[in-house]
């Protein structure tokens, strides 16, 4: 977190991804994260990119893996700028490319016995 550690930034926005009861109207009674071996490397290019498009002094995050209960913290993203408007934006779409580019599966288990992958190729 030393990368968000600036005097110069006056705004600095933290999300936290938790994991929710439900899902589509189901129950949901846990879930596992799995991630590829290349996600490391697919995050700091998401990272990389998301602090070369905003107006950011740092930024940071963290994805989690194995297994998770509800109310866990799954991941965690973090940006500092000069002005809150720009650490909002870059903090979203750091997230947003997070979620949709770095190769980390869930695996949700309901609480009926059943069972999905999500964000799976």
């Amino acid at each position: 977190m030393a990368a968000l550690d600036d005097e110069a930034a006056g705004g600095l926005t933290l999300f936290v991804g938790r994991v929710r009861d439900h899902d589509g109207g189901r129950d949901v009674d846990g879930l596992d994260y799995t991630a590829h071996p290349t996600a490391l490397e697919k995050l700091r290019e998401v990272c990389e990119r998301v602090a070369d498009e905003y107006d950011v002094h740092g930024l940071a995050a963290v994805h989690r893996v194995g297994t998770l209960a509800i109310g866990d913290i799954a991941v965690i993203v973090a940006t500092t700028s000069s002005h809150r408007g720009d650490a909002f934006a870059a903090s979203r779409a750091l997230i947003d490319t997070l979620k949709a580019e770095v190769p980390i599966w869930k695996h949700q288990r309901f609480e009926d016995g059943t069972d999905e992958w999500v964000g799976t190729p």
